[in-house]
């Protein structure tokens, strides 16, 4: 699978820690991780300077004067004339000329980029599409809207296979919420077995700004299944274009044979729909075929039982209290409120305490500064349309998502 390739930000912990040790050579330890020197000893100076592993991430290269820039007055033209017409780079660069205003045709497409303009159906645009070669690969999950019935609300979950379309599950939900949703999810990896990765958008459900990594209740416990999580962009949700795509025809669906008034009606109306679209309705970017025709269950089952971690031997394994948090010495520090209860490794690295569960680091205590801090911070703006997937520091099955935060008691 293409995500066991480490995170440059988890690498970069693992050379520091290795390198302060002061049992390894340097030299041999930039080989083994496929580094210049210079770089290595750029990397341990960093560390030394700030004396916190959050400082190895990655910084910044824009520059800080763009001299060649375009104006911002040709800016404002270019985003004026793409809110007017909604037209792509190519067309817009036919009427900048006809204006006597010249800015190439790639510039314009930044520009729009830089200013949230584009989405993967804008005309002129060739859309980024990525597609698994097969199935269960990864499944794409998200919530659709709402629906008004007579009692409240009804939330459709969506479960989607990304290389069959096939749709594996359509719920309804009266809130968004993962006790309300797991149980759904079991119900499908018993029907169809568990996938290697799951793509989702940053919905409340399965991320939390509250740390690093974004851990919920519902995450970890798909983590515990085995399955990667990945998590799209935010503010794009063409980067979940599949499932996305879907939900436009479930609410075609939807509104021409009748939306639902009562709650205790949606359920029978779902399962139509999901019938419909997997054997009945052809689809079109499957050359016509219907997805039953492309999908086949998983080979991995579902586990009734999540056995426990295996830590390596040797490793000073605790489990952190009901409020997610870690006793050293008498006193308590903030890890994640997901993990409550949870057995985690802790690390001693000069004077410091590193925190992580299964293959991911999780939170750098100070003792001697009385703080902690999440590692290994999620970037929430990326440049490419393909979903982030990160790797453990020393797990032989490793899944990636997300967790820790700053604030003790969140």
């Amino acid at each position: 699978m293409p995500w066991k390739a480490i995170h440059v930000d988890e690498q970069r912990m693992q050379f520091v820690i290795r390198a302060s040790s002061g049992t390894e050579r340097l030299s041999a330890l930039c080989r083994e991780f496929g580094i210049s020197r210079p770089t290595g000893y750029l990397w341990r100076r960093r560390y030394q300077s700030a004396r916190s592993l959050t400082e190895l991430v990655e910084h910044s290269r824009r520059p800080k004067s763009s001299p060649s820039r375009t104006a911002a007055w040709k800016e404002r033209r270019v985003t004026a004339l793409r809110r007017q017409t909604g037209w792509g780079a190519k067309k817009l660069h036919v009427l900048l000329g006809e204006e006597q205003i010249t800015v190439p045709v790639r510039t314009i497409h930044r520009i729009l980029e830089r200013h949230e303009l584009v989405n993967d159906s804008a005309p002129g645009l060739a859309p980024g599409r990525f597609e698994r070669s097969e199935p269960n690969e990864l499944w794409q999950m998200d919530s659709k809207g709402k629906y008004r019935t007579e009692e409240g609300e009804c939330h459709p979950l969506s479960i989607l296979d990304d290389h069959s379309r096939y749709a594996l599950g359509l719920y309804p939900l009266r809130e968004l919420e993962g006790k309300q949703a797991h149980p759904c999810l079991v119900q499908t990896f018993r029907r169809y077995g568990v996938p290697e990765a799951m793509l989702m958008d940053r919905g409340a459900m399965w991320w939390t700004a509250f740390n690093g990594w974004g851990l919920t209740q519902l995450s970890v416990q798909l983590i515990e299944q085995g399955i990667h999580l990945l998590y799209g962009r935010v503010c794009h949700p063409q980067t979940q274009g599949k499932v996305e795509r879907f939900h436009r025809t479930l609410d075609v669906e939807l509104r021409h044979h009748g939306v639902p008034r009562r709650f205790a009606e949606w359920p029978a109306v779902l399962d139509q729909v999901r019938f419909i679209y997997n054997e009945q309705r052809p689809h079109e970017a499957l050359a016509m075929q219907r997805p039953a025709q492309r999908y086949r269950p998983s080979l991995r089952s579902y586990a009734e039982q999540v056995k426990e971690w295996e830590y390596p031997t040797g490793s000073d394994v605790r489990r952190l209290n009901s409020q997610g948090m870690l006793t050293d010495q008498g006193r308590r520090w903030f890890v994640c409120g997901a993990l409550a209860n949870c057995r985690v490794r802790v690390e001693v690295f000069d004077g410091k305490l590193l925190v992580s569960y299964r293959h991911m680091y999780l939170r750098e205590v100070d003792v001697e500064r009385e703080c902690s801090r999440p590692l290994v911070v999620a970037r929430q703006g990326r440049a490419e349309n393909a979903p982030v997937a990160l790797r453990a520091p020393y797990a032989s099955s490793a899944q990636p998502n997300n967790n820790s935060s700053s604030n003790p008691g969140v």
